[in-house]
Formats: C-alpha cells, structure tokens, sequence
C-alpha cells in the first residue's frame, strides 16, 4: 500500500476523490479485499486495540474483544457472507404502456467520499463497524477517531494504512479544529456518532453543501419494569446492561419507571446484581471501567445527590472512578432526569403503572432505545405501539444492536438514519433506478 505524508483536509479529500472517480473501489473484489484486510488488522492487532482502550477507559481485555473487536469481525463476516446477495439488481415490474419489451430494476451505486467521525465510547467498534458499510458499498473513506480516546486513536491511526488502500482510505486524527476543517469540505455522506449538540454543528455544515447525514446519538433509554416479573433476572440484566462500559454506553438503561411497590422490592435485588457482578469493591474489579475523564467524571459526580443511594455512590477523582450506583425516591425534574447520563448511575422512578409509564416516555424526547420487562403481551403491544424509540427491546438490554439483520439506529433527538448488515449498504449507497428498452 502506498503511504502518503501528511496532507490538508482539502487534499486529503481531493486524493480521495480522484481514487474514486477511477473506479478502483467499485469492484465488488476490491470492497471484499478491503474487508478481508480489516479483519486480518484485528484479529493481529486485537491485543494492540484492548491495551489501548484499557488506556483510554479502563476498559478489561475481555469486554474490549466482546464489544469492540469480535464485535466488529462478526459485523465483517456477516457483511462477507451477504453482500454479493445485497448488492444484485432488485427487477422491478413495467407498466403496460411501455410495452413488453422494456425492462427496470434498481441497483445501489456507491456515494463517493463518505467521512465517518467516531466518539470515544466505543472508540473502535464505533469508528470500525461504519467503516465496514462504507467500504462495503465500494466508498472512499475519510475516518476520524475521537481525540477523546487518545490510545486508541493513535493505534488505529498507525495500523490503518497498513492494511487498507491509503489511495481510497484516509485516516484523520484531532480535536476540534481538525474536525472543524473536515466538516468544510464536500463530502457524499457525513456518519457521525456522538451528542446532540454536535450533532447540529454537523448538520450545520452539511447542509451548506447539501450533503446527506447519518446521525447515531443518544437520549435517556428508559426502562419499564412490570409487576410480577422475576426481580433477580430484572436486576442481573439491568445492571449488566446498565453498568457496561462504566454505563457509557449510548443504549445502556438510563432510567428506571416501575410502579412503588416494586421499586422497593427492586432495591435489593439490584444491590445484590451489583455485588454479583463486581464484588463488594467494584473499585478493584478488572470487570469495571472508569469514567473518560475529569469533566465527565465532574459532570456525573454533580448528580449523585438527585436521590436516595441504594448501592454504590462511591468516587474518586484521581482514577476517575465512580461506582456503580442505584438512585431511589428520584424526582423527575431532579438533574439526574434532565439530561442523558451516559455514567454509572441508575435512577428508579415510580409511576402509578402502565399508563403513566407511557405518558412519561412520550412526554419526553424519543429515545434511542426502550427497554422492558415484562410477562404480559397487551402491554408489549401497547409499549410497541403507543411510544416512538429507536429501537424496542423486551427482557435484555442493548442486545438488539448485536443482530447484524435489525437496523441500528435513533429517531427525533436520537439520531436519524441506520446502520448495520445490509442497512449499511443502504445508508452509504444511492439505489438508482434504470429502465432499459429496446430501439427496434
């Protein structure tokens, strides 16, 4: 692979340009050979990447194979597997007045130059998995990691080129003016994953050259549990779910709505999960992460005091620790209910049953998930059909974003767009019609 000396944004992109206009990554040989060599970088370098997000977030060897690595070569395979069936022309019928003669299909063209920028959450897999689609649907890519997640991003940034075809594939590092730069060049699509607030900033400047956005955001993903569930496998998934990533994660349980009786009897059952999962000191587990850094860290500390602490509460600022943490009796207009949390901490609110559950829900921004337990079908078809959420996942927590055939993605405040399998191939293509007849 050739490799290229550092370059302004301008050209960066113009390079890539010209790499695409030559038809190098239309062939479906080079998308799957890019693939392939992907997946050879993490299945070398796993260990590379695990040590770096241990750096970056405390993350342990073990959950950075599961939701980072494997995570991503399981989305390869899956895309290697399919994509000659994606990619074939979809017939479409002709009207009569055309004659029997004429034929039509749809078939997806790539876009072009696709830019994906990456939070620093999952710093990897959220960076890797878009990149996957785009080189997929035979794009030339621009990828910018998080500087929010330093290690990981120089890791990514040595062992990129590589691997991939530098002509077709650019790897960006930086803060803020480097991604200011980025954002005022014309690209063919914008993938972007991180807040609302830049999530703005990224439509703001897409819109000046009318350039198409995939948006991945965030929003409180709350949590209906039912009465009459089993609490101990309510409270094992929840706080699993929950307290994954030190709760930095954007589909983790945000906030619990349950009826006054069962949220006391919820109480126990979730500090017993918690010491279950990471022990009496979860400060000492190689399980628990920590938080990214100090203004987070400050920012999550700040909400602490929005309930009563039924387990955890826990901090130190040194090692950016804050312990998993159950919040009870919380007010809905507490802090801790007016923004995203996106940290270890889980608030139980109570509401009188179902249909206050609803109301609440819908009386907020729409979340990127919904969660549920519960026994009863009416109420999964009513929670199914009454709230509006990204996606909908009744019994375990964020396992809906692991199937490569459901479509990841948010709606209103939590995204717009999605990804995954052949949504992917969707996102980063333009399904062309074309109708062909005969001249004799």
């Amino acid at each position: 692979m050739n490799q290229h000396s550092p370059e302004q944004p301008a050209d960066t992109v113009a390079r890539l340009r010209a790499t695409f206009r030559s038809g190098r990554t239309q062939p479906v040989a080079w998308r799957t050979g890019q693939l392939g060599r992907l997946r050879e970088l993490l299945t070398d370098h796993g260990t590379d990447l695990a040590d770096a997000l241990h750096a970056d977030l405390g993350k342990s060897s073990a959950e950075s194979f599961r939701t980072e690595i494997d995570f991503t070569v399981r989305e390869i395979d899956h895309t290697l597997e399919h994509l000659d069936g994606w990619l074939r022309p979809e017939s479409a019928p002709v009207p009569a007045h055309l004659g029997p003669d004429a034929t039509a299909w749809t078939q997806y063209d790539p876009l072009g130059v696709v830019l994906v920028i990456a939070p620093w959450n999952y710093p990897a897999q959220l960076l890797l998995t878009p990149l996957v689609g785009a080189l997929a649907a035979g794009n030339a890519v621009v990828v910018k990691p998080s500087e929010m997640a330093p290690a990981t991003s120089a890791v990514l940034a040595r062992l990129l080129p590589r691997y991939l075809d530098t002509d077709a594939i650019a790897v960006v590092e930086g803060g803020i003016p480097e991604t200011t730069a980025l954002l005022a060049e014309r690209f063919d699509h914008i993938f972007y994953t991180g807040n609302g607030a830049v999530g703005r900033i990224v439509m703001r400047a897409a819109a000046e050259h009318l350039t198409p956005v995939t948006l991945e955001l965030g929003g409180k993903s709350p949590v209906f549990v039912d009465r009459d569930t089993d609490l101990a496998v309510v409270a094992d998934r929840l706080v699993r779910g929950k307290f994954l990533n030190a709760g930095q994660t954007c589909v983790a349980p945000d906030y619990v709505l349950t009826d006054p009786e069962t949220a006391r009897a919820l109480e126990p059952a979730l500090s017993s999960a918690v010491e279950a999962l990471f022990g009496t000191e979860p400060q000492t587990s190689e399980a628990y992460g920590r938080i990214v850094n100090e203004r987070h860290f400050d920012r999550l500390a700040g909400l602490l005091g929005s309930g009563r602490t039924v387990t955890g509460g826990g901090t130190e600022r040194a090692t950016k620790y804050i312990a998993p943490t159950v919040l009870a009796d919380v007010d809905p207009d507490s802090p801790v209910m007016q923004e995203e949390i996106f940290g270890p901490i889980l608030p139980v609110v109570t509401v009188p049953g179902l249909d206050a559950a609803i109301d609440f829900i819908n009386d907020r921004d729409k979340p990127l998930a919904l969660y549920a337990f519960t026994e009863s079908d009416t109420t999964r078809e009513r929670l199914a059909a009454e709230t509006s959420s990204g996606g909908l996942g009744f019994g375990l927590p964020l396992a809906h974003l692991t199937v490569s055939d459901l479509p990841f993605g948010g709606v209103g405040e939590s995204g717009m767009g999605n990804y995954h399998g052949r949504y992917s191939i969707e996102t980063f293509s333009h399904r062309k019609a074309v109708l062909a007849k005969p001249l004799d």
